[in-house]
């Protein structure tokens, strides 16, 4: 018998390396919040979403360890039988807390997030409109709940303002879903924009700010504390990023977040989060706290890249260096890689034909030298 199954796999294999889109595992170690190891080489990595270097932070190691010892590896179970620890309500509350709202629900991870919040409230009898160029996981949630898909033009309010014109009126609830902080190209929503528009046609509004946290906002709280007239229902982000752990979370008013641990499918039928991550994340929150000097220095690192390099000045922690076709994108990055610096190749369909990419990423651990390196490594392929 044919195994079809190989044979399918395969054929896609071999057209994807024949356009430069074959994507392949590397393993690396991460040493610390800045350098890793790769092929037996030590590389400044400028591809982490550690923005805040708290993954190996002593702080938040030694809370994970603690609760290793004490609570074990794992929950156990579903939040709702036996795997609900104390950790995660006390976590909650600091995220509610930072956010501004009544509470908050954790899960495993931000694709279970939005997997899990969009088709607990919309169906198919509504609406779900997204910016286009919002995570993967949004538009997972968005088709997984069966509703009306319609995406807007990035960041075009009169876009969003007129397919709400259109397709509002036929639907029963709508729903407006965007990133805060926009991973491939590291600029903001306007929020405030947003939410008028969608407070005009009694939309809600969903904002995945998982490169936002920790991150922008004076206090790191996240893109909506930039506008603050913007009303967001749903404050969803991950503890992946600048928390330095893993897992994620919604903030929103007390009956939605207990709508969602009663009905949300990545709530109710997911193991609860171990107990280590809740223990990291809340330590993680304790140094955001006290340290402001750490939350603002990504994007200062950010900046003296785009000034040095003459580019629009960084609105977040992250900076795309636009190269065009994806054989660009690995050669500028096997160059970079030469130089000591890791900077991934970005190419479509994670970015759109055409707008492959460096994805360079900052940390609070870069020091100006090795952003000052990074400069000159980039500037040959600016300049092309």
């Amino acid at each position: 018998m044919k195994d079809t199954l190989t044979e399918f796999a395969q054929g896609k294999i071999d057209q994807l390396s024949a356009v430069s889109l074959m994507r392949t595992l590397k393993p690396t170690h991460r040493l610390d919040g800045v350098f890793v190891e790769r092929g037996g080489r030590r590389l400044i990595s400028f591809s982490c979403n550690d923005y805040l270097a708290l993954s190996h932070h002593p702080q938040v190691k030694a809370a994970a360890q603690a609760a290793i010892d004490e609570h074990g590896t794992g929950a156990g179970a579903s939040r709702l039988i036996t795997g609900d620890h104390p950790l995660f309500s006390e976590l909650e509350a600091r995220l509610a807390a930072l956010k501004g709202t009544e509470a908050a629900c954790i899960f495993g991870s931000g694709y279970l997030a939005n997997a899990g919040i969009i088709p607990t409230f919309v169906g198919s009898e509504d609406l779900v409109i997204v910016d286009e160029l919002a995570h993967a996981c949004i538009w997972s949630g968005s088709k997984l709940s069966g509703a009306k898909v319609v995406a807007f033009r990035h960041n075009d309010v009169e876009d969003l303002a007129a397919k709400l014109a259109e397709h509002r009126g036929s639907a029963g609830k709508a729903l407006v879903a965007t990133d805060g902080v926009f991973s491939m190209d590291g600029d903001l929503a306007p929020l405030d924009a947003i939410s008028r528009v969608c407070r005009a046609h009694e939309a809600w509004l969903l904002v995945d700010d998982a490169h936002g946290l920790g991150v922008v906002g004076d206090d790191g709280s996240g893109s909506a504390r930039m506008f603050p007239d913007a009303r967001v229902d749903l404050q969803m982000g991950t503890l992946s990023k600048a928390i330095g752990g893993y897992g994620a979370y919604v903030c929103a008013t007390q009956p939605v977040i207990d709508f969602l641990k009663t009905r949300c499918r990545t709530v109710v039928y997911s193991t609860g989060l171990p107990p280590a991550n809740a223990a990291a994340a809340i330590a993680a929150l304790d140094v955001i706290a006290r340290e402001p000097e750490r939350v603002a220095a990504p994007i200062a690192r950010a900046r003296r890249l785009t000034t040095a390099l003459n580019l629009p000045p960084a609105e977040s922690a992250v900076v795309p260096i636009v190269l065009g076709e994806a054989e660009t994108a690995l050669a500028a990055a096997r160059d970079l890689e030469d130089k000591g610096l890791l900077a991934a190749p970005i190419r479509p369909p994670t970015v759109p034909a055409g707008t492959a990419r460096l994805r360079l990423a900052f940390s609070a651990a870069h020091t100006e030298a090795q952003v000052d390196q990074l400069i000159e490594a980039v500037r040959p392929w600016r300049a092309r």
